[in-house]
């Protein structure tokens, strides 16, 4: 399981965030999505921990906590839904 991590700053790094949630454990994996098409960093992430008890550490402690001038909003990510976005619908509206 891991955590998502939104209202970020645009200038966070992946070092930041590993810095900040290892106070609560270990850190085992960190993503920050950014923009297909600008580069720039979409203000949300992602941090895997070590176990689901400092996972759940982590989320008490740092949703809602200022960090980096922002009210973080931390909680247990949850899976993507569907993957394909016509499931299976023609665009057009018209099916065949």
């Amino acid at each position: 399981m891991s955590i998502y991590v939104g209202n970020l700053s645009y200038e966070v790094t992946e070092d930041d965030l590993t810095a900040t949630f290892a106070e609560y454990g270990s850190v085992k994996r960190v993503q920050l999505p950014s923009d297909r098409e600008t580069g720039r960093k979409r203000g949300f992430g992602f941090v895997e921990m070590g176990s689901d008890d400092e996972e759940e550490k982590a989320i008490a402690e740092l949703d809602g906590a200022e960090w980096m001038g922002r009210a973080l909003k931390v909680n247990k990510a949850k899976p993507r839904e569907g993957g394909n976005r016509n499931s299976g619908n023609f665009s057009g509206g018209r099916r065949f």
